[in-house]
């Protein structure tokens, strides 16, 4: 298979295949679900609500807050987690005009 040529697509296009991609994976929804379930952010007990071991979920906070989803503070020894939110608005905006379109269109033609 080839390489994605990532430069034949627009700037929006690579930012939102980014984010998705970052979510692609259920335990990566968990975080998040659990980050937006909190009102503050998380100190380290993130590990307690999955049923994954503490390197595993550490590697998953990694890909999240490298693709801009979580971001992450320096507190003692810890790392204090909370949802980025820019990239769920970002997110929003993309999946709200994705229905409009829909929704304007006669989908009656379609299959």
């Amino acid at each position: 298979m080839g390489v994605s040529k990532t430069e034949n697509f627009s700037k929006r296009q690579n930012e939102m295949a980014a984010l998705l991609k970052a979510l692609a994976h259920p335990a990566r929804i968990a975080i998040v679900e659990y980050l937006l379930s909190v009102d503050t952010c998380i100190c380290g007990d993130i590990v307690d609500h999955l049923p994954l071991a503490q390197p595993t979920v550490s590697q998953h906070l990694k890909e999240l807050k490298a693709a801009g989803i979580i971001k992450g503070n320096v507190e003692g020894t810890a790392i204090c987690y909370c949802i980025e939110e820019k990239a769920l608005a970002k997110m929003q905006v993309y999946f709200t005009q994705s229905a409009e379109k829909i929704k304007s269109k006669n989908q009656s033609k379609c299959c």
